[in-house]
């Protein structure tokens, strides 16, 4: 073999095999030292070389560009002057689905290892009552986000993603009322990146993030685990809906099966497993819709409740929708029901800053009843949860 820079392509098993290669002179002189049949250790060469290839290394055919993770080589053009000498090479990539489908088994294997199958034990709150239903409408947490205070006004990153959730939480938990039912409405770019590219999933604009990818998923399900054991200190039960957003269409859905795998032995919590965009629920003479609100106008959602939920619409004296994506504090009221978006907690990246949106920061209770529809909320601004230096 002779080539060390194979071995960064291999496993430890196949790094032992080429070593052996190396030591030997031949693949049947490895095979005999090692007690493998020959074609156990030239199957593990293959292997090798075919990985390196994917990721534009091999040296025998001039290719020596390696691309990064998560893309593979999707083809190479050389062009050779009259000696045969490469003269320029042009590397085409792609992004390789096995990679970002590591990167959420590596994310569900650390909830796994830290579940153990069971939600740590919180008691049922004695004394709440099934007239009202508390509802947290989450708008764009974006975790994952990086802006730099000397761009953009204000710094962003995990840690204050993940302190200003939580102080959101505790505050707005602490005000509510003990209602039965908790309703947590992440209302979608929970996730500012879908994938380790770092780019919007349909434009492919670059996003200013902050980390490695797989801690970015394992700090944003650890902040809505939180949520969620917050809320069943208040709640006898609680559900949970991710709705997906255009930053986040594949992640959000990990979310929330991460969290279904991290609740699963709880009876107190539901995690909402629809993939549909718009989702429903309704409570008493209530009808709430839930969704991101990228692709369609507020104007439409009325009648798409009305058609989707006929029967609940005509039983329904009070109709909501909940939506995020816009990142300020919109309400409209059409015939039949009322549109509402929600501001979010992340501060602006550097392309909104430069772009002139400044929208408020908070995070909202809405309490529900049965009869009476929306009766009172509770707000948390940014302003009670960030130091003063950084006000």
């Amino acid at each position: 073999m002779n080539d060390p820079k194979l071995k960064e392509f291999a496993t430890p098993r196949q790094a032992e095999i080429l070593d052996a290669i190396d030591a030997a002179g031949s693949i049947r002189g490895a095979a005999r030292a090692l007690n493998i049949d020959y074609k156990t250790a030239h199957s593990a060469v293959k292997s090798v070389r075919t990985k390196a290839a994917k990721q534009g290394y091999s040296p025998d055919h001039d290719m020596t560009h390696e691309v990064p993770a998560p893309f593979i080589l999707k083809g190479t053009s050389t062009l050779y002057d009259g000696e045969g000498k490469i003269a320029a090479q042009w590397v085409k990539t792609k992004v390789d689905d096995a990679q970002v489908l590591a990167a959420l088994e590596e994310f569900v294997a650390w909830l796994v290892s830290d579940a153990h199958g069971k939600s740590p034990h919180i008691h049922a709150p004695v004394g709440t009552t099934a007239d009202l239903l508390a509802v947290y409408p989450m708008g764009d947490p974006h975790f994952g986000m990086l802006s730099w205070a000397q761009e953009t006004g204000q710094d962003f990153d995990l840690e204050i993603a993940e302190s200003l959730t939580r102080g959101a939480i505790d505050r707005l938990i602490e005000a509510a009322p003990p209602a039965d039912v908790g309703l947590i409405v992440n209302l979608g770019d929970f996730f500012h990146a879908d994938d380790s590219t770092n780019r919007t999933p349909h434009g492919k604009n670059v996003l200013d993030v902050d980390g490695r990818y797989p801690k970015i998923m394992q700090i944003g399900l650890r902040s809505m685990v939180y949520v969620v054991l917050k809320a069943l200190e208040r709640h006898k039960q609680v559900i949970v809906r991710n709705v997906r957003g255009n930053h986040d269409p594949h992640a959000s859905y990990a979310l929330a099966l991460a969290l279904d795998a991290y609740f699963a032995n709880d009876a107190r919590v539901t995690i909402e497993m629809s993939p549909s965009p718009f989702w429903y629920y309704k409570f008493g003479k209530t009808l709430i819709g839930v969704t991101h609100g990228d692709g369609i106008k507020m104007a439409d959602l009325v009648p798409v409740m009305a058609n989707d939920r006929q029967v609940d619409w005509g039983a329904c004296d009070f109709r909501y929708w909940y939506i995020g994506h816009v990142h300020h504090s919109q309400v409209k009221e059409f015939v039949g029901g009322t549109v509402e978006s929600f501001r979010t907690l992340a501060s602006g990246d550097a392309w909104h800053h430069g772009k002139g949106y400044r929208s408020g920061r908070d995070m909202r209770c809405i309490v529900i009843d049965k009869d009476h529809g929306e009766i009172e909320r509770h707000r948390c601004d940014i302003s009670m949860l960030l130091p003063k230096a950084a006000k």
